[in-house]
């Protein structure tokens, strides 16, 4: 199993910048790719972006150019530096993690709001 741990949401003024950090602890050996998610009260959770074993990232449309993944191995953690933020960016955000053999498990972090507002 992966603990996964979130911080850094906030409250910000639109343009502002935030960026969270994700920690996991664990079998952590067995990820093969983390993610961000999002999710607003009654809607389905959003993809954000993720990052792969090999470093590749990828990105939703609706953030492209302003938000940015990365990893640093040594810390075990990634991260999503989100820049120009927007009203529409308001939500949970949560870290998770595709582990284990297969790469079929999945675990997730409790969540951090991030709010955009003026």
């Amino acid at each position: 199993q992966v603990q996964l741990t979130e911080s850094g949401g906030g409250a910000v003024q639109p343009g502002g910048s935030l960026k969270l950090s994700c920690v996991a602890s664990g079998a952590t050996y067995t990820i093969c790719a983390q993610m961000w998610y999002r999710q607003t009260r009654g809607e389905e959770r959003e993809l954000v972006a993720s990052i792969s074993r090999e470093g590749v990232t990828r990105y939703a449309d609706s953030v492209k150019g302003r938000f940015s993944i990365s990893r640093d191995r040594a810390e075990k953690a990634i991260y999503l530096q989100m820049n120009n933020l927007q009203i529409d960016d308001t939500a949970v955000y949560y870290c998770a993690a595709l582990h284990g053999v297969d790469c079929s498990k999945g675990d997730w972090g409790q969540g951090t709001q991030v709010t955009v507002s003026s």
